[in-house]
């Protein structure tokens, strides 16, 4: 049976191929048409997995969406009716999207997929768990899914036993942790659903100092981690912003304006949602651990990007095992839907085996091979060096030891916001400089932006206070007091960018954390054997991961999409495939300025 899942009009676009319950293919539409988040139809991303699976559109069996849009019409309809005529403004925006495509998606699969099969609607919150727990390696888990909003859920606690999810709690909306995260995004000045890496970022610059406010004034906190907001602070149900003039009150001033200076409210503001945030995660974790009786723990919606987060429920002991999905967002959707159909509407049996999940690491998007590639050189006549293996991994290797900066172009693209090894580029940790000239020169973004380790799984905890598997880079840890170096303490802001912290000073972020990634042989064989080959060749089986792709646009998909981020940025190294192409030797060595306005900071 072959099943395709579908998750767009929101944001982050996505489809997904599933074949008799294995996960064929899976990728975003943004990698295809390069808007980022994109959230039109998902065209693109539905003929690349069709192609991969080796079919066509008539060889589907069912196609499954990822929530109920009738449904979140109606959560929309009633909470325009509660604030009229105040959200009349919003109303009027919103509705004739809503008329226009949202409403008639089933007409839209059929149409524009030529599609006659059946159709599948699980809730969006159902999606977010099917992705979270069919994929993961256990038998049992209790379920936490959490984002801005689905239909009326914004999180949910279910249990999830071989082939079944039964939701045991959910929260609605208003009252969403999502939106209040999102909520100080937009406060701080960064653009909602896709700033909030950076708010999470900033929080460790800042003191939680406006922590008990929240707790005081814009949420009533429960002991099981349910909460309700206080709208009177809150604009997103009427409005067209997320926050009002109260907002600006509690919080000592206006919205920082974008891409104007951040100062140290901003900051506090980061640390202070942070907190809270982790406190609500903890305690949901605690209420989902007492009511399903696993052991094993699932994470899903966008909230489980929050690696940070995910950290403190891993260090609190309060599960055996955690394991989140990669594409956590509404893209991993998608995924959730076509596998909720496979599993729980056709009701087919599912056996986990404890240790290994069913996501083949995240590497679901397309490839190119050797061939491929070459003849896309010589088309454009670029200059390039095609390598064996030996001589490719030691080379690379010696290039990051010389601090070069390295795109690194391999095998299929991954499926999710983080790039993990595939579509990356890579840096020296252990210089005191790259984090800067990464920011600045490669990725034109924000300075204080902190950068993951990608380390060999069976060297984590000699550099890290961490001994699991991390391989989606969704876990943050310290790192290993072994390596630390003392900093003096009265340092505020963004000055304790220039402190070294440790002998790996490049990821590690001004709290002492990472966000790590643990590389594992079975799931990607090349990238274990470059940090070998630098483990080798420097004592250190670590490297900087970054996504290949600068501020605003999505992931590089194609070789194309790479030599030109390698060309318009100050990257010194392109390896696609075999093939290594050095900017010394490119016809433009200069960055265009145009490229950096074209990508604005928000």
């Amino acid at each position: 049976m072959n099943i395709l899942g579908i998750s767009c009009y929101y944001h982050d676009a996505a489809a997904c191929l599933v074949r008799d319950g294995i996960v064929v293919a899976a990728a975003q539409e943004e990698r295809f048409s390069r808007k980022k988040h994109d959230q039109g139809f998902p065209t693109e991303a539905v003929k690349y997995c069709l192609y991969e699976a080796g079919l066509t559109i008539k060889d589907i069996d069912q196609v499954a969406f990822y929530d109920k849009p009738f449904l979140k019409f109606e959560r929309l309809l009633e909470t325009y009716l509660t604030y009229a005529p105040r959200g009349l403004s919003s109303a009027w925006k919103g509705i004739p999207i809503w008329i226009k495509d949202k409403l008639w998606i089933s007409d839209h699969i059929r149409t524009l997929l030529d599609f006659d099969g059946r159709l599948l609607f699980p809730e969006h919150h159902q999606s977010h768990a099917a992705s979270a727990y069919f994929p993961s390696p256990f038998n049992n888990a209790a379920v936490v899914t959490m984002d801005g909003v689905g239909e009326w859920a914004t999180s949910s606690v279910s249990l999830g036993e071989a082939n079944t999810i039964t939701m045991l709690a959910e929260q609605h909306f208003p009252h969403s942790l999502g939106l209040l995260y999102s909520a100080f995004t937009y406060f701080t000045g960064f653009r909602v659903n896709s700033g909030e890496y950076k708010l999470m970022g900033l929080a460790p610059y800042g003191e939680p100092k406006y922590a008990q406010r929240i707790r005081d004034t814009l949420i009533d906190l429960k002991e099981d981690g349910s909460f309700r907001m206080n709208q009177e602070y809150f604009n997103y149900s009427a409005g067209l912003t997320m926050t009002n003039h109260r907002f600006d009150q509690l919080f000592d001033g206006p919205r920082r304006k974008p891409e104007t200076a951040v100062s140290q409210r901003e900051m506090d503001l980061a640390a202070s949602v942070q907190q809270v945030t982790e406190e609500i995660v903890l305690r949901t974790a605690a209420f989902a651990k007492k009511e399903s009786g696993s052991s094993n723990l699932c994470l899903a919606g966008g909230v489980a990007l929050n690696c940070v987060a995910n950290g403190k429920v891993h260090k609190s002991g309060l599960f055996e095992r955690i394991w989140v999905q990669p594409s956590s967002g509404d893209a991993g959707g998608a995924l959730g839907a076509a596998l909720f159909a496979w599993y729980q509407y056709n009701d087919n049996p599912r056996i986990a085996d404890g240790n290994n999940d069913f996501m083949k690491g995240a590497y679901l998007g397309p490839s190119w091979s050797n061939e491929s590639i070459a003849a896309w050189l010589a088309e454009n006549t670029i200059s390039s060096h095609h390598q064996n293996d030996e001589d490719l991994f030691k080379n690379v290797s010696r290039l990051l030891a010389d601090e070069q900066v390295v795109g690194w172009f391999q095998g299929r693209m991954e499926f999710g916001p983080r790039a993990l090894g595939n579509r990356s580029i890579l840096g020296d940790p252990r210089s005191e400089n790259m984090q800067k000239k990464l920011n600045v020169k490669i990725k034109f973004r924000e300075s204080f932006r902190p950068f993951a380790p990608s380390v060999l799984a069976e060297h984590v905890n000699r550099y890290f206070d961490f001994d699991d598997a991390s391989p989606y880079m969704l876990m943050v840890a310290p790192v290993s007091t072994a390596i630390r170096r003392e900093t003096e303490r009265n340092v505020s802001g963004f000055d304790k960018l220039y402190q070294i912290r440790s002998a790996l000073p490049a990821i590690t972020h001004v709290d002492y954390s990472a966000r790590i990634q643990t590389v594992h042989k079975e799931t990607n064989p090349r990238y274990h054997r470059l940090i070998s080959a630098f483990y080798e060749q420097t004592g250190v089986p670590v490297v900087i991961n970054t996504s290949f792709n600068v501020r605003g646009e999505p992931i590089v998909c194609s070789p194309e999409d790479a030599y030109r981020c390698f060309m318009r940025t100050n990257m010194d190294v392109l390896v696609l495939g075999n093939h290594i192409l050095y900017k010394s030797e490119q016809p433009v060595k200069e960055v265009s300025e145009e490229w950096k306005e074209e990508f604005p900071l928000d």
